[in-house]
């Protein structure tokens, strides 16, 4: 049982991108605090390091819980990941950099399911004839009518963004 709710928490959201972006802050974040022969600069130059690690720790917790703002968190995540390769000790040896960008990439991608759709039964009053086919047509019903003055260069916005 509590399997299957942590299988459905992580495939309602983008789980994989996520982790990914907090996987690449944390190697971001822990470069700077590696002993001396393993930094490639220190000083003042470590704070970007910190805080663009800890930006996309942020970031991929966002993605874990507010998946509604997956599009944001996963350019975000990219464009830090991008950013640590110059200022952060080559991102993290290139690992951060490379795991940041694969999970904006994820994260930025990620579409939530569908909920499937019940199959549509013919009801009971319908007639079949002997083919097997039903007798009335409106299992679909027709479209209301437009009573808006019609243009001969008319747009289907589906999202109501055009007039």
């Amino acid at each position: 049982m509590l399997l299957n709710r942590w299988r459905r928490w992580r495939r309602s959201r983008p789980f994989w991108g996520g982790l990914l972006a907090v996987l690449a802050g944390a190697e971001i974040c822990a470069l700077p605090l590696a002993p001396l022969k393993v930094m490639l600069q220190q000083g003042v130059a470590g704070i970007p390091s910190v805080l663009m690690g800890a930006v996309m720790i942020v970031l991929g917790l966002t993605a874990w819980f507010a998946p509604a703002q997956r599009g944001l968190a996963g350019v975000l995540t990219t464009l830090v990941a991008t950013a640590a390769l110059v200022l952060s000790n080559l991102g993290g040896f290139l690992i951060g950099t490379l795991l940041g960008i694969l999970g904006g990439g994820l994260m930025f991608a990620w579409q939530p399911h569908a909920a499937a759709a019940a199959p549509v039964r013919p009801s009971p009053t319908d007639a079949t004839d002997a083919a097997g086919t039903t007798g009335t047509t409106d299992a679909i019903p027709a479209p209301p009518h437009d009573t808006a003055p019609s243009r001969s260069t008319r747009h289907h916005d589906l999202q109501g963004a055009q007039p």
